[in-house]
């Protein structure tokens, strides 16, 4: 389902002091934080971050995530964040990567899981609704 670079985005981000623990690496729940900012800026790709959500009369929960950390990060280091949508249909799947900015080298890898619920009956939807379609350029 994922069609490319399209469905891709990518942002730069530096490790702030704040993120680290006493270990002097990147505390694991702060990469949340890192794949919402990269998943903001996919979404505002297509005219459909979460203001555009929200007026369309739909919410969309992360009702489910997995995060791989296959190296640290640490005080200063620059990084990139690479979101990429894979599923739309029944509900929305955005894959991660964080990759050093020097190296290129591969440190972390995740994803989450969104469904969408209607805002006024707080209902489930079990397929993606038309507005999410309409904004990827897609058929249904």
């Amino acid at each position: 389902m994922n069609n490319g670079l399209h469905f891709t985005a990518r942002v730069t981000l530096s490790v702030p002091f704040h993120d680290i623990d006493m270990m002097g690496v990147v505390w694991h729940g702060n990469y949340f934080r890192y794949f919402e900012i990269a998943r903001e800026k996919l979404l505002n790709k297509f005219n459909y971050g979460y203001r555009q959500m929200k007026e369309s009369g739909y919410l969309w929960p992360v009702v489910d995530s997995r995060v791989k950390y296959r190296d640290v990060l640490v005080f200063e280091q620059r990084f990139i964040v690479e979101a990429s949508i894979e599923e739309y249909q029944n509900r929305l799947k955005i894959n991660y990567k964080i990759f050093d900015e020097n190296s290129e080298k591969l440190l972390t890898t995740a994803y989450t899981i969104q469904v969408a619920v209607e805002e006024k009956t707080k209902e489930l939807c079990f397929v993606s609704p038309p507005v999410l379609f309409e904004c990827l350029g897609v058929s249904a």
